[in-house]
């Protein structure tokens, strides 16, 4: 089994690597392999609403790190979603991503796990956490939660490794995750799959 951590600080190895970095630590110690992908500082553009990746099935016209990620998604068993607090949200980069991978990608990421985590210098987490975990909550996927909000503090990764509670939240976070993989697969051993949809019905406040 494999999870997919996605580092959408402009920063490669800063406050929010340390902390998924944690996270990867006590996902490893369960056996679970990981890759962290880092968004970098290049240009991610948002979604301009086309349709074209639904009409084609090939993934955005863009052809950047969106498409890797969406195709990496396909084989991985679970996520979790870095980001730092800018102006109490998540990274312009992390949103533009996290719009289209999962408008194009999202198929391919249901009904498997996610987590989101946070790094503030002080405020704007809980707000921040709010926000990214309204994808999964939109795609039929089980968040996976530890034992506070999956925030860390700190100006720089040093100081995130003094956040001791901050960096037990990580661990655990690990460990709920794997637990949660381990569960799905042996769910499937015994044939309980994960449950057939519906057609989809759409509405809007007019019909």
């Amino acid at each position: 089994m494999k999870v997919l951590l996605v580092n959408g600080s402009p920063h490669k190895e800063g406050c929010t690597y340390t902390a998924l970095r944690e996270v990867a630590g006590a996902l490893e110690k369960n056996g679970i392999d990981t890759e962290i992908i880092w968004l970098g500082v290049g240009e991610i553009a948002g979604c301009i609403g086309c349709g074209a990746c639904a009409k084609k099935g090939e993934g955005c016209f863009r052809k950047d790190i969106v498409n890797d990620f969406v195709e990496k998604a396909a084989q991985a068993d679970g996520y979790i979603f870095g980001t730092p607090v800018h102006y109490a949200a998540a990274s312009g980069a992390l949103t533009s991503f996290m719009d289209r991978a999962f408008y194009s990608g999202g198929a391919k990421m249901a009904g498997k796990p996610a987590a989101t985590v946070v790094s503030c210098r002080r405020g704007g987490a809980s707000a921040t956490f709010d926000q990214i975990n309204k994808y999964y909550t939109i795609n039929n996927m089980p968040v996976v939660s530890s034992q506070y909000w999956n925030q860390v503090h700190g100006s720089n990764a040093e100081e995130v490794v003094k956040d001791e509670e901050g960096m037990q939240t990580m661990r655990t976070l690990g460990n709920n995750m794997a637990w949660l993989l381990r569960c799905i697969e042996a769910g499937k051993e015994k044939g309980i799959l994960f449950p057939e949809r519906e057609p989809v019905i759409r509405t809007n406040y007019i019909r």
